[in-house]
């Protein structure tokens, strides 16, 4: 069975918000080799939206940093998928998906191939709500941000989340990426 892994950038205050987050070279080598190490990515439409058509046409026109160019190629590269039921046409290798979030979900978690990468605020969620996700990466920023939008704000998961760190990296701006698995 495919794991679900989900990966985000975090304040120290547990502020999710896209805005407070610039990723140095290091930090865009790390999620490129998220993405590389995925078969697959989903998101929901508002994430989709910020990475397309943005890291597409960096990917197409080389118009980044060494690491940012690496990164847009994986993105371009890997298959998407995005829940939504507004979105009426997508970009290159991705499907629009309309259905039940969890019947989803659990199908393509039942197919072969390496892990399903998500991405954003609301879907991942959504998934560690039901229950579905199964590996973490936090990756935490030494900012103070005081507001935002926080992971989990409008659900929860059924149960209380027990996670086991599986490993941590340190990068030189003071960033902290700790990925965890369900213990």
């Amino acid at each position: 069975m495919r794991n679900i892994v989900y990966a985000t950038n975090i304040t120290i205050d547990g502020f999710c918000d896209h805005n407070y987050f610039m990723p140095d070279e290091e930090l865009m080598v790390y999620f490129a080799q998220l993405i590389q190490d995925a078969g697959l990515l989903v998101y929901g439409r508002t994430t989709y939206e910020l990475m397309v058509p943005y890291w597409p046409d960096v990917a197409k026109t080389r118009s980044g940093t060494q690491a940012e160019n690496e990164f847009a190629q994986a993105l371009t590269d890997t298959d998407k998928i995005v829940f939504s039921r507004t979105l009426e046409q997508a970009e290159g290798n991705t499907r629009i998906m309309r259905g039940n979030l969890e019947d989803e979900i659990v199908k393509l978690k039942l197919q072969a191939g390496k892990s399903i990468s998500v991405g954003g605020v609301d879907l991942p969620s959504q998934l560690m709500a039901l229950g579905l996700v199964d590996e973490f990466h936090f990756v935490v920023h030494p900012i103070i941000a005081g507001k935002g939008r926080r992971l989990l704000e409008d659900s929860s998961p059924p149960e209380r989340l027990q996670l086991k760190l599986k490993g941590s990296k340190s990068f030189d701006s003071g960033v902290v990426a700790h990925h965890y698995v369900k213990a």
